[in-house]
């Protein structure tokens, strides 16, 4: 609080002890005061005014300080109103009151939505796992049946696919703010994590005629069924804005502080206008607009999934040629110790 705050606040105040000091004035020269006593009054309830009014702002500096800092130290800060230092005024307590009556009411509400979250969240999750059952069902018939039809089983096999990796993206979305629940570190070959992403979309990679690479002899510490999530998310985008002659690339960089695993296609590329958007909710770009089906969900949702992880993500694009996806995942020095 500034002093020049302070006494705007009081401006009106002040402008009334003006006013009767100039009434006291003339009051008292009306009747026979000399100007020497009127000068000395005056000057005496001048620092009577000025002392009173150093002192209240001391006060009120001081008592707003603490505020400031106890809330400073505060991590749920809509709490403030339990912790608000006591004071003699009679507006400060009404304050402190009210204060306190709003952060109830806040309190309440924040339970209120996420009971409604956590309810919303189970139902996501039960729903996923009903689901899944009569997709693995249509997958086995794909199976089974596809050599007395393999054109058509084959078709079929590949949209239950897409639905299956649709029903994924849900299930993650909704444990995406409580990681820490789903969550398992352990040294994980990014090697056969990326094989096995590979082998869920083998339909997909034979329709499209995509080539891949794979050199990856890096081990990591991390949770690997997230990670092949986000992995998974990556091809399907590759798959989706693929070139005439498709070809992935997977390869780890080895550096001091971690390990970069990368993504690379020679796609149809990312514009430098849009790289840096890619990442954002519901941002599909011009590539996406070209797709009915984009949702521009996935790649948004590998980001909060890597800073839940603890992972870095970026991309590097250039248009016409390809997109590079990198995941950066830091090196433990504890870990690295063992």
């Amino acid at each position: 609080m500034r002093l020049i705050d302070f006494l705007k606040d009081k401006f009106l105040l002040i402008l009334l002890h003006i006013f009767c000091m100039c009434t006291l004035g003339i009051f008292l020269h009306v009747t026979g005061y000399s100007f020497s006593n009127l000068i000395l009054i005056e000057i005496f309830w001048l620092l009577i005014l000025g002392t009173w009014l150093l002192v209240t702002y001391i006060q009120r500096y001081c008592y707003f300080r603490q505020i400031e800092q106890t809330l400073d130290r505060m991590d749920q800060r809509y709490l403030l109103g339990e912790m608000l230092p006591d004071s003699y005024r009679l507006e400060d307590k009404l304050y402190r009151e009210m204060i306190r009556k709003s952060n109830k009411s806040v309190i309440e509400k924040i339970h209120q939505i996420e009971d409604e979250k956590k309810d919303y969240r189970e139902y996501i999750e039960s729903w996923v796992h009903e689901i899944k059952m009569p997709i693995t069902s249509i997958a086995l018939t794909c199976e089974n049946r596809r050599r007395s039809n393999v054109e058509e089983f084959r078709t079929i096999g590949l949209e239950n696919q897409k639905i299956e990796n649709y029903v994924d993206m849900a299930l993650y979305y909704a444990r995406s703010d409580e990681v820490y629940k789903d969550y398992l570190i352990s040294e994980t070959d990014l090697q056969e994590v990326v094989y096995e992403v590979l082998a869920k979309n083998q339909g997909y990679l034979i329709q499209n005629q995509v080539q891949a690479e794979v050199d990856c002899p890096d081990l990591v510490y991390t949770d690997k069924k997230w990670i092949a999530f986000i992995l998974n998310q990556m091809i399907l985008n590759s798959i989706k804005y693929r070139g005439d002659t498709p070809m992935f690339k997977f390869y780890t960089t080895k550096q001091e502080q971690g390990v970069l695993l990368a993504l690379e296609d020679n796609g149809t590329g990312i514009g430098e206008s849009e790289l840096a958007r890619i990442f954002e909710k519901g941002f599909t770009g011009s590539n996406g607009r070209s797709h009915e089906r984009a949702t521009g969900m996935g790649l948004y949702l590998c980001r909060k999934l890597c800073q839940k992880l603890g992972i870095e993500v970026w991309a590097e694009s250039i248009i016409g040629k390809g997109t590079r996806m990198i995941l950066d995942f830091p090196i433990s020095s504890y870990l690295s110790k063992l």
